[in-house]
């Protein structure tokens, strides 16, 4: 895009963004006539004789400037073309004159201004660059007339020394021999003494040796036909600053040999002040700048500390909420099982042995609610031990329909939407059915007109931040939806929360979801819940893809339970209730067993010669635990089976890592049956 050109006017090469338009505007509010230029080649087409003041953005120009090496060095002596170079604010301060390459070599009349910058700063840096281009104009008119011929010249000369004379920039000639042949009448205003004391004299005599010597190199270059720019400081006689920006440019002789050369020196101070107040004034929104940058980050410290002092709160009142309903229900549970034993104990001591059975399944179901109630805790804090191994969802989603029929009654329509691939993951299949179930009868609860239940599988490819809280990767996915009431999104935002729970007292624990959770995230899987009121609720969980079509075998079938036929048996049990009863147990059985209660005391056992047909060991237990026992054992015992008993153990929670060839594992606490099987099935595994 290009305005009007006008000749004497600006022309403006800032192409990113609204740079361009905005210096123009400023500009011509002022009056002042602009270009915009849309390339560093269209600029330099327009660098001609006429061209007033150049603005340019240092970023327009990173990239080099030799597109207007031709134009420049076409420059006649008379002209230096004035660029005003508007700095990134993001630009170092130590990097200096980025456009003093190969395309500006001849071109040190630049002003520099650091952005961010006024109005009022521009235009008159502007004004005065325009102002400085006019001295160059009238020089300029001068010496066309003086090309028109020599009978032209000396009928000029007169008038040209007047002219010349009331010019502020220094003009002289100097020829090969360093003699002044020309000198306008500025050199009586900058040095104090007349112009007659300057022509004719040499250089050496006119400024003194010191100067002499530092100009001496480029005066030498100038007399070998190369055009000099350079800046110095030239004071005021009374010490004032005054800095000058002087030209050499050669004059040839008709055969083309460097006669001598002119002289031009401008007084620049004025855009030296305004760029160093330019400089000053972003040094102080530099301060202003760091000192805002300090405020906020002491007020994001500050504001961090109270989050973190929010969220210990939380969980605290967490902590104490959990506690608390642990501590509630597990007093009802010992109250059936302590009130059960106490009323047969006093009944035996009667003589009276009728309907103790009541009791003892009394006692039996609160035994079985606290063991369920331990297994949820445990998943929640994921530290129950899991049984993973690649399951194809489709198939034990479809299993689980006939236990959600009976389960949730006719009232409930369950739907099935499973993925027409198969789909795979690797997790323990009997907490994702509790899981499964758990999140069926939510969704009963929410309906209790009835409604409709779905179940859906699906293979989803995650992007990274498509889902808030689910990583980038590939899942197979099982979402569980409903028509019920659905949640507001307080009651979302503490739905994993333990013992938090909307059913009335009595109808639930609170611990549903928070189990579900501690085992998805401890089987490396997500979950989320979508929820609105009146729209229903879906809970979807994510399962990384299992990709091996090769599913894990499937259990062997449960065997008969059969008596032990005296084979000796080492049990390692620190607690001293389960020692005892675990002995009474396999003596019961038909086993001999031999009892200690920790590793130490099992080593020497081990080591020694004495058969051992079993071992069976708690897997926490003081010192070395039982994994590591076990490690012992086979060292001397290769062949020896091993079955772990494991409440709560941070090491056994992946079974499939945890165990090796040989090796079981039983979760307490446990029923007879499930531990005699376990025993028998351990040594009938072959080795």
């Amino acid at each position: 895009m290009r305005t009007d050109a006008a000749p004497g006017g600006v022309q403006i090469f800032a192409p990113f963004g609204r740079d361009a338009h905005s210096i123009a505007a400023v500009l011509s509010a002022a009056g002042v006539p602009t270009t915009i230029h849309d390339s560093l080649a269209r600029l330099a087409e327009a660098l001609d004789d006429d061209v007033g003041v150049v603005v340019v953005t240092e970023e327009a120009v990173a990239k080099g400037t030799a597109a207007l090496l031709e134009p420049l060095s076409r420059q006649p002596s008379w002209s230096d073309i004035p660029f005003i170079l508007l700095r990134s604010p993001r630009s170092p301060r130590s990097q200096k004159r980025p456009l003093a390459d190969a395309g500006l070599k001849l071109a040190i009349n630049i002003i520099e201004l650091d952005r961010p910058l006024g109005s009022s700063s521009l235009l008159s840096s502007v004004r005065s660059a325009l102002r400085a281009r006019d001295k160059q104009f009238l020089v300029r008119d001068q010496m066309r007339a003086l090309a028109d011929g020599r009978a032209a010249l000396e009928r000029s000369e007169a008038e040209l020394r007047l002219v010349a004379d009331a010019m502020p920039v220094l003009i002289a000639f100097i020829d090969r021999d360093l003699h002044y042949r020309f000198a306008n009448k500025a050199y009586e205003a900058w040095f104090q003494r007349p112009v007659s004391e300057v022509i004719g004299k040499r250089v050496p005599e006119v400024f003194g040796e010191e100067v002499w010597t530092s100009r001496r190199p480029l005066i030498e270059r100038a007399l070998a036909g190369e055009h000099i720019v350079f800046e110095a400081n030239w004071p005021f006689s009374d010490g004032r600053r005054r800095d000058s920006e002087i030209r050499y440019s050669p004059r040839f002789d008709a055969d083309g040999a460097p006669d001598g050369f002119h002289v031009f020196v401008t007084d620049v101070t004025a855009s030296k002040l305004a760029l160093e107040t330019s400089q000053q004034h972003a040094l102080d929104l530099e301060a202003m700048v760091a000192e805002r940058t300090a405020e906020l980050e002491r007020q994001m410290a500050a504001r961090e500390a109270s989050e973190a002092a929010l969220r210990q709160s939380q969980k605290m009142d967490a902590i104490g909420q959990l506690t608390g309903g642990i501590a509630h229900d597990f007093n009802n549970m010992l109250t059936g099982i302590l009130s059960s034993l106490d009323i047969m104990r006093m009944r035996v001591d009667m003589g009276r042995m009728e309907g103790l059975e009541r009791f003892l399944d009394a006692a039996t179901a609160s035994s079985q609610r606290a063991a369920a109630l331990t297994q949820r805790l445990l998943a929640f804090s994921r530290r129950q031990s899991l049984d993973s191994k690649t399951v194809e969802l489709n198939a034990l989603v479809g299993s689980v329909q006939h236990l959600l029929r009976s389960t949730l009654g006719e009232k409930i329509r369950i739907q099935m939407a499973t993925s027409d691939a198969p789909l795979r993951a690797n997790l323990d299949s009997n907490q994702f059915e509790s899981a499964l179930l758990n999140l069926a009868i939510n969704a009963r609860d929410a309906m209790p007109e009835g409604g409709e239940l779905i179940l859906r599988t699906s293979h989803v490819f995650a992007a990274d931040g498509e889902l808030p809280t689910i990583p980038a990767g590939e899942y197979a996915v099982v979402s569980v939806s409903d028509t019920g009431t659905g949640m507001p999104p307080e009651v979302v935002e503490r739905i994993f929360e333990p013992f938090f729970t909307t059913k009335p007292i009595g109808k639930g624990t609170g611990l549903g979801m928070s189990m579900i959770y501690g085992f998805m995230q401890q089987s490396g899987g997500h979950i989320t819940v979508d929820s609105a009121p009146g729209q229903g609720t879906t809970v979807s969980l994510f399962m990384p893809v299992v990709h091996d079509a090769a599913e894990d075998d499937e259990a062997p079938n449960a065997q008969p339970v059969s008596l032990g036929a005296g084979q000796s048996i080492l049990v390692v049990e620190d607690d001293e209730q389960v020692r005892m009863l675990v002995t009474v147990v396999l003596e019961d059985l038909g086993y001999t067993a031999e009892v200690v209660g920790d590793a130490d005391g099992a080593i020497p056992i081990l080591g020694s010669s004495k058969k051992i047909d079993l071992l069976i060991t708690d897997v926490g237990l003081p010192g070395l635990n039982g994994r590591q026992l076990a490690e012992i054992a086979r060292q001397s015992r290769p062949s020896l089976p091993v079955l772990f008993m494991t409440g709560y153990a941070e090491k056994a929670q992946e079974r499939s890592a945890f165990l090796d060839n040989g090796m079981a594992m039983i979760a307490k606490p446990f029923l007879l049956d499930a531990f005699s099987e376990a025993v028998r099935s351990s040594m009938a595994t072959p080795q």
